[in-house]
């Protein structure tokens, strides 16, 4: 289950116990179930795509759902130099966008903030690269108009064709900035982080309904 296991600090020895070997065993499950996305010898791997004055919040949840899930996540920016984010942290990436090969790539994540550092052709065609060879693309508040400007929008259901939070397609998600919860969650299902149906609920009852874990 996708919760956050660690949140309570009067754990007695044997429920920390148990909560630490039930988080183990389905973190473990999570990974082993992530090796079939293995194509020519790599893991295939998750793209933040961050820049300065990157909105954090709109994506922590999504980032500890798939970190829990044992996903390869990569934080880049377009320079591959460390970003500011909206919030004021400083982040380290892992390098540039286009120094990870678009068939690595099973999914991008793109957040809101000033997009001015990456709304150009460069960035545009790289996404539409990884589109193209099957991967998913997630936008969030203004990240989405980095994909309507790349056109990767056209004839697609998004934020900006409805009155939806979050629209979801086969490989674009999108959302507005108040949807981030449900942008986790969605993203999530598309990416079959969830066991099963039950624990897609428990998460839900934690993360979007705010209630306490028994």
């Amino acid at each position: 289950t996708i919760q956050l296991y660690h949140y309570r600090s009067h754990l007695s020895l044997s429920s920390a116990y148990f909560v630490f070997t039930k988080k183990y065993a389905l973190k473990k499950a999570c990974i082993s179930r992530s090796y079939h996305l293995l194509q020519g010898g790599f893991l295939m791997k998750t793209v933040v795509l961050l820049y300065p004055t990157s909105c954090i919040y709109e994506i922590v949840i999504l980032n500890y759902f798939l970190h829990f899930a044992g996903k390869e996540v990569l934080f880049v920016s377009p320079d591959g130099t460390p970003i500011t984010a909206m919030e004021g942290y400083s982040i380290n990436v892992s390098g540039k966008l286009t120094d990870i090969a678009p068939d690595e790539i099973e999914l991008a994540i793109v957040p809101g903030g000033n997009i001015k550092a990456i709304d150009n052709p460069i960035v545009w065609n790289c996404l539409k690269d990884i589109k193209s060879r099957g991967g998913i693309l997630a936008a969030i508040c203004a990240g989405v108009d980095v994909l309507d400007h790349a056109g990767i929008l056209d004839g697609v259901v998004s934020t900006h064709s409805s009155d939806l939070d979050v629209a979801v397609t086969d490989q674009v998600i999108t959302s507005r900035a108040n949807g981030y919860v449900d942008f986790a969650i969605e993203v999530a299902k598309k990416m079959n982080l969830f066991q099963d149906e039950a624990d897609l609920q428990e998460t839900i009852s934690f993360w979007k309904d705010y209630r306490r874990m028994q």
